[in-house]
């Protein structure tokens, strides 16, 4: 019999409650038992002082709905490396040691992964179930889907606001330093632009792609009413390809600090350029908008949803990939296979990768940009045309995500 430690770290998002679900669930099934080790790597270097910990038994399971994000077992953002205490790999052996446990399946991101590497290098046996709802791991991580799907509905549901006082919205989400979200979202929800960190923005190509778009949809709507979208990545990039970032901010255990905001930043060059525009005059007069020191130019709003993209409900597909790569992970320790990410769970079939290189940044390829670009929507550049090749393949390709 094993006992096994479970840890959820790094942000929240759709589909953790089923990676603790399917560990659980799959423990139980062979005879193991799984705790939670609560408040993500803080819990665990705690873990000796802690009196008792969750266990998960099958009644303890049943409260826990895979259809809810965030996470039972609760989330920290800590570097164990960082931690100023030279006996802190010796102080989390010796929790474990307290409560039995045998091994630990711990799900989270890049930063995750590299202290679940960093753990192993230890000689703590521990498996990695890639969580970010960046996108931005390879291959499928827990998260994306449900943040795409929350990045959707709220362009959807902005639309009607927009329209109702012809404003242009702006919709900031997370993405730092990989769009994918952004991406996804955006392209889902019909917005006019996405601006992603991959693809440096032209702020006057930007301007006329949604000036025109904007234009054209209040002037052919009879009732004068219309609304342009932007979803913008909050690490967006300047021309110069440079990070809008904070330098006056504290960095954080893994060393990131405050973003300045790409919203707003995005807000004012449209505003600039709104008011420096003299058809833009011309327009509201001719759709009886015009009202001179009173109302002269379109409002250009930012809307920041924040934490409202990686909470509330798990998409189905997040649930899935949870519960299967929860699952995953019980069956790699039941087999001594620790270090790793695990990559899928089909067909009674596991597929695994070494956590150093599961961790390396997966980007947009910009290239993936110009197959919507040619259906009309901006990325913040002029338009590129690739060549399409084509390639034929056999047997059934493998599922994405």
């Amino acid at each position: 019999m094993k006992n096994i430690g479970i840890i959820t770290s790094g942000g929240d998002c759709g589909g953790l409650n089923g990676v603790i679900k399917g560990a659980a669930l799959t423990a139980l099934s062979k005879g193991d038992t799984a705790y939670i080790i609560p408040n993500g790597y803080a819990g665990l270097y705690n873990l000796i002082d802690f009196s008792e910990l969750t266990k998960l038994t099958k009644e303890r399971v049943e409260q826990i709905h895979v259809y809810e994000a965030g996470s039972e077992a609760g989330n920290s953002r800590v570097k164990v490396s960082k931690i100023k205490d030279e006996k802190k790999y010796d102080r989390i052996k010796d929790g474990l040691k307290k409560f039995k446990l045998d091994a630990l399946v711990i799900s989270g991101g890049d930063d995750t992964g590299a202290v679940v590497k960093d753990l192993s290098n230890q000689g703590i046996p521990c498996v990695h179930a890639p969580k970010t709802m960046d996108l931005d791991l390879m291959p499928y991580s827990v998260g994306g889907d449900s943040t795409i799907n929350r990045i959707q509905d709220e362009i959807r549901d902005l639309r009607t606001t927009g329209r109702t006082h012809n404003r242009i919205i702006v919709l900031e989400v997370f993405g730092r330093y990989a769009g994918h979200t952004a991406f996804r979202g955006g392209v889902a929800a019909d917005a006019d632009a996405i601006l992603i960190p991959e693809i440096p923005v032209d702020f006057d190509v930007l301007y006329k792609h949604i000036k025109d778009a904007f234009i054209k949809r209040v002037e052919e709507s009879d009732v004068h009413a219309g609304t342009a979208t932007i979803v913008v990545a909050e690490g967006l990039r300047d021309a110069s390809g440079n990070e809008l970032v904070d330098m006056n901010s504290t960095p954080d255990s893994f060393g990131h600090r405050k973003l300045m905001g790409a919203g707003s930043y995005v807000v004012k060059q449209i505003e600039s350029r709104v008011k420096a525009d003299p058809e833009i005059k011309e327009f509201m007069k001719r759709t009886g908008q015009f009202v001179e020191g009173v109302y002269e130019i379109p409002e250009v709003r930012e809307i920041r949803p924040g934490h409202l993209v990686r909470c509330g409900f798990s998409s189905a597909v997040d649930a899935n990939f949870g519960l299967e790569v929860g699952a995953a992970a019980v069956e790699l320790i039941t087999k001594g296979i620790f270090g790793v990410t695990v990559v899928s769970y089909r067909n009674g079939n596991i597929q695994y990768m070494d956590v150093a290189d599961a961790i390396v940044q997966r980007f947009v390829d910009p290239q993936d940009a110009s197959t919507y670009e040619a259906l009309g929507v901006c990325f913040g550049r002029k338009p590129e045309a690739t060549a399409v090749k084509t390639e034929k393949i056999t047997g059934v390709p493998a599922r994405v995500y």
